[in-house]
């Protein structure tokens, strides 16, 4: 094959002549895969798969915005390829219920009234966050499960059941008239998962036997060696921390972390603690779960927060949001002593079970921070004294372990920025199992047959950026957004001179109203603000981050419930 990396294609240039869109309807031979989202970059997974005049779509995901980009709430993949055929989509299959493969429904189902098809825990994830945007009473919902195979068009599709940090997770084995290609969708290698539906190694062998196309595999952990631990992993280490805990035990993970909860609750009967949850996101997480038999609660085990003070502090569990350090979650406010029941004091326990994600080092050390002040024992990065957090995608050894089972014609690692993508097909062809691995990128329009894999055109693709308020606006541009806030709504700028020492605010805070018949709140404005300052404590006024979050918030409400208008409000803090 000429060395590992001599297989691996990439994009051809795109001969002149005929149009896109001529080529694609003249093309009918050929199954097209064509990535709007994902492919170089982590999250907003999207992928669309046609054949003719029917296309299914794999995942609806959304990514996090970067800091720069200001007024952005959400970002989601930009559609306008599925728009311009929406007469040819037929669905929208979903693999599991992570935001990055589900958040952008509802920008989607704006656009596109086609049938969502999921397992049951992913629908019911669904089902609250299109509720939540009113598009609940019109969208057909239609639940799938492991080894039932449904048809769509030509397309016929087998769930298969695979493992990841979230339950009822499933990749998809599309049957098509050139052959099966199977899309892995976030997974690991867990062979012994607290639900006891462990990783379908046999279908994916079945498969693998008779003939595979093309595989598409998680990239996300493909720079880690070995295999990635189960999630059984943690509980030693996490029974240490119940019986070392003198005081009250504060448990923060990921709200769809239900593995986790599940051990954190179990440990806490074993230790006779009671389980007060606190944070929406948890708590409807953890009904859901309650509700589909992921999570088995013996009755009294957990109880109301208000009913916390009834307990000693070495018989209490405290399930909280927060583990990425945001700045209104509950953690970062009990961090600062300014929550109603959560009240963190010497001596408590704190862990974060969850990893760091990139970009929010410096929100989640700043609650350490706090969290130290308030004399709490922070564990956070254990790795030395016993695992508290595993990843939820597999490493190197998992995905050659795929890869040999399915022997895939040609291989398509998804899931990662270009450099993951690279190496995952490198990886792919140094197993020898694959004949040809193919790196593509958002918008590349891939065509295979039984005997043959190319790029041949490019379609529109890229991230639509979204503020959601009160609607899902769409941000064409941010620089035309940007201008379009300073020339409609305008902008107001609020100075606030704070004592880093004392917490005291030195003068009064100066606004700079600009764009917008502001000038008769004004006064409002600056009352709002010291409202808002006083409501804080010495410690919170120190902590810039959440008094910018919350000064930008309370004015954005008072102005547009007085003016109708949306400025960009930018809070500015000296440091006194």
């Amino acid at each position: 094959m000429g060395g590992p990396g001599a297989a691996v294609l990439a994009a051809p240039a795109i001969p002149p002549g005929v149009s896109i869109k001529e080529r694609l309807k003249m093309q009918t031979n050929k199954l097209q895969i064509i990535p709007l989202g994902g492919l170089g970059e982590f999250g907003m997974n999207c992928l669309a798969v046609r054949w003719q005049d029917d296309i299914i779509v794999i995942d609806a995901g959304l990514m996090f915005p970067e800091s720069e980009l200001l007024g952005v709430d959400i970002v989601v993949p930009d559609i306008t390829y599925l728009i311009e055929n929406k007469q040819h989509v037929r669905g929208i299959i979903l693999t599991h219920g992570h935001e990055d493969h589900i958040g952008g429904l509802p920008w989607i189902l704006n656009e596109l009234k086609v049938p969502i098809y999921a397992t049951e825990f992913t629908l019911a994830y669904v089902e609250g966050k299109l509720e939540e945007h009113r598009l609940l009473d019109d969208a057909e919902l239609i639940e799938i499960a492991p080894r039932e195979k449904f048809t769509i068009g030509p397309f016929t599709i087998e769930p298969i059941r695979v493992t990841h940090s979230l339950v009822d997770c499933v990749a998809l084995a599309v049957e098509t008239p050139v052959g099966v290609i199977i899309h892995t969708g976030d997974f690991k290698i867990d062979l012994a998962p607290l639900d006891d539906e462990a990783f379908d190694l046999h279908t994916f062998a079945e498969y693998g036997k008779r003939g595979v196309l093309a595989l598409l595999q998680d990239s996300t952990n493909v720079e880690r060696p070995g295999y990635t631990p189960s999630e059984r992993a943690v509980v030693p280490r996490l029974d240490e921390l119940f019986t070392q805990t003198k005081k009250k035990l504060f448990f923060s993970c990921f709200s769809s972390s239900i593995y986790r909860m599940r051990i954190a609750m179990e440990l806490a009967r074993k230790h006779g603690r009671k389980v007060t949850i606190i944070g929406r996101s948890m708590m409807e997480s953890t009904e859901i779960a309650q509700d589909l038999g992921y999570i088995d609660v013996p009755p009294g085990l957990i109880i109301n927060p208000g009913q916390m003070r009834d307990y000693p502090p070495e018989q209490l569990l405290v399930l909280i949001s927060g583990t990425q350090g945001e700045p209104l979650s509950a953690l970062s406010r009990a961090a600062v002593n300014n929550h109603k029941h959560a009240k963190i004091e010497a001596g408590d326990t704190v862990v974060l079970s969850s990893r760091i994600i990139p970009g929010n080092e410096k929100g989640i050390f700043r609650v350490i921070d706090h969290l130290s002040r308030r004399e709490a024992n922070v564990i956070y990065d254990d790795g030395q004294h016993g695992l508290i957090h595993v990843s939820g995608h597999g490493s190197q050894e998992e995905m050659r372990l795929l890869i040999n089972l399915v022997r895939p014609k040609f291989f398509i690692p998804v899931h990662g920025d270009y450099r993951y993508l690279r190496r995952h097909a490198q990886l792919a062809m140094e197993t020898g199992a694959v004949e040809h691995a193919m790196v593509i990128e958002d918008g590349d329009v891939l065509e295979l047959d039984r005997d043959d894999a190319r790029v041949k055109d490019k379609v529109t693709a890229g991230r639509i950026l979204i503020d959601s308020g009160s609607s899902i606006d769409v941000v064409e541009d941010l620089v035309i957004r940007d201008r379009r806030i300073l020339s409609e709504d305008g902008v107001v700028l609020a100075v606030l001179a704070i004592n880093k020492k004392t917490g005291k605010v030195e003068r009064e805070p100066e606004l700079v109203m600009r764009g917008f018949g502001g000038g008769d709140i004004a006064e409002r404005a600056r009352e709002t603000i010291l409202k808002t300052l006083d409501a804080f404590s010495t410690e919170e006024k120190s902590d810039y981050g959440m008094v910018n979050e919350k000064v930008r918030v309370e004015l954005k409400r008072l102005i547009q419930k007085t003016t109708g208008r949306r400025p960009m409000i930018m809070p500015v803090i000296l440091e006194i």
